[in-house]
């Protein structure tokens, strides 16, 4: 029997005595490879794509007799986050070992920490498609990667596994919520979100695709209006934002046919398959008592004064919320455009530095009232029409934000259309010419003269005799018609809002 989601966002499904209805409660953990030039414990390099086992040494390779040394710009990634997180800081936290045994894990044991975190208790704000949500985050602490497994054919055809020590050791932070989530869109919209904080604070490029940002989801189902918890399952091998959200829907399906079934579910660990759809057992999970923790004894407590983390506090740059904040709220922006423009990196400068010449430019004419409409003009080109040129190239595309206001205002105040205007940036954008350039050497000055533009109205009008017959039979729409006909002749020169004022005129004095 197939579940079905019902409207409060519970699953359910049909049965003899009505429907079952099942709320998800789920929970996130997010590890993120910090961008430090070293290792966590060790000085060997974090190059991501060196050859195998190049970036090692007796320390992450974890020989007998040696021993780790804390990277202190590990520490402060972990802190800045915290920060952004608006998270507890712990004044003094120590190293615990997590002891078990896989192949990717040369020392037999992983040094991270367990009773006291670097930060507690944070939160993340969000919109989803059902409004602003905030995901309350229980604990971000720091601990070494481990090494990566590539699972191969040999040349006789059996199944091998290969071992990669290039990752083992490097700086890993761990994030984890609370079990606040109750949909799969919710958590795709706070996955998206950490890693935009991430990027923006400088911590991590926390890209999916080269495992720099890895999600699990931890999933259970209760009966909806129940505070007690169901069987808790793990979701892993979710590459991508699309997979976060399909797993866990598929998750959530998936055990709710279980359980209206009459079956019990079992604590586990299943992995997504992105071609198949579906996820798959992997392991039963193991409970934190498995992991026999214990404090690291060669490593020192850990102590995080005030004057240090007022010093990484000074250096965090705006938060991605607070910035929406202000574009909507200061600079008039739609929460569209807002997103657009702060989830995209290259967008977001090119908004900034296009902005502050836009202001520089309307403070220079005495005009410093010109900021607000400059700043919708700018975002409206910015969301549309460079960001469509940039998802075009494999470079993504720069601009000058000065170059990019120019243009702007010669749109804006009528001596180019907004037509060519779009072959100018995309000439912009392909050869970093300066706009003033570019409109000259391509002849794109807009024509506003009258006669001019009447002459070619009149001829426009004289060959299509028919729409013009048409409008004065009542069809308004063949003006757009003509006024298209009147600027392909003019190659987009022509002033628009002039040409349909003519073209109103010729027709109209004609009836």
């Amino acid at each position: 029997m197939r579940a079905r989601r019902t409207a409060d966002g519970a699953t359910g499904a049909g049965g003899p005595s009505g429907p079952v209805r099942w709320e998800a409660v789920i929970g996130i953990e997010v590890h993120v490879e910090l961008g430090t030039r070293t290792k966590m414990f060790c000085r060997c390099a974090t190059t991501f794509g060196a050859p195998p086992n190049t970036n090692t040494c007796p320390v992450c390779l974890g020989m007998p007799g040696v021993l780790p040394v804390i990277n202190r710009r590990a520490v402060e990634h972990v802190l800045a986050t915290g920060l952004a997180i608006d998270a507890g800081i712990a004044p003094v936290t120590r190293w615990d070992r997590k002891n078990y045994f896989y192949p990717d894990l040369p020392k037999g044991y992983q040094i991270s920490q367990y009773d006291l975190p670097l930060a507690s208790r944070g939160q993340l704000s969000f919109d989803t498609s059902e409004g602003p949500f905030t995901v309350h985050i229980t604990r971000a602490h720091l601990e070494e990667d481990t090494a990566r497994l590539q699972h191969t054919t040999d040349e006789l055809g059996r199944r091998i596994s290969l071992v990669d020590f290039n990752r083992a050791g490097l700086p890993l932070m761990e994030i984890v919520t609370e079990p606040d989530i109750r949909t799969a869109e919710q958590a795709r919209r706070y996955a998206e979100e950490l890693r935009l904080l991430l990027r923006t604070i400088g911590v991590s490029d926390a890209e999916m695709e080269n495992g720099q940002m890895r999600v699990e989801a931890n999933v259970s189902l209760r009966p909806a209006g129940r505070e007690a918890f169901g069987t808790r399952v793990e979701v892993k091998n979710m590459n991508s934002f699309r997979a976060v959200e399909r797993a866990i829907a598929h998750e959530i399906e998936r055990q709710a046919r279980v359980l209206d079934a009459g079956e019990v579910l079992v604590q586990e660990t299943r992995g997504w398959d992105d071609v198949r759809n579906e996820t798959y057992r992997m392991r039963v999970k193991e409970y934190s008592d498995d992991y026999r923790y214990f404090p690291e004894p060669d490593l020192p407590p850990l102590r995080a004064d005030a004057a240090w983390l007022e010093a990484i506090r000074a250096g965090l740059p705006e938060l991605p919320s607070a910035r929406r904040t202000r574009y909507v709220g200061d600079l008039g922006l739609s929460p569209y455009d807002a997103g657009v423009i702060v989830a995209d990196p290259a967008a977001g400068a090119l908004f900034e530095e296009a902005l502050a010449a836009a202001q520089a430019l309307a403070a220079a004419d005495g005009r410093p009232e010109g900021a607000l409409p400059a700043a919708k003009a700018l975002a409206n080109w910015v969301t549309g029409e460079f960001l469509r040129i940039a998802r075009q190239r494999v470079d993504g595309g720069r601009a000058s934000g000065a170059e990019l206001a120019r243009l702007v205002a010669m749109v804006g105040d009528g001596r180019i259309s907004g037509t060519n205007g779009k072959e100018v940036l995309a000439r912009h954008v392909e050869t970093g010419e300066p706009v003033d350039r570019i409109v000259e050497e391509l002849g794109f000055t807009q024509i506003s003269d009258t006669g001019a533009l009447a002459a070619a109205v009149d001829e426009v009008i004289a060959a299509n005799p028919g729409a013009a017959a048409d409008y004065r039979a009542g069809k308004q729409q063949v003006v757009g018609f003509l006024v298209g006909q009147v600027m392909k002749a003019t190659r987009g020169q022509a002033n628009a809002a002039i040409v349909q004022r003519l073209v109103r005129e010729r027709l109209e004095g004609g009836a």
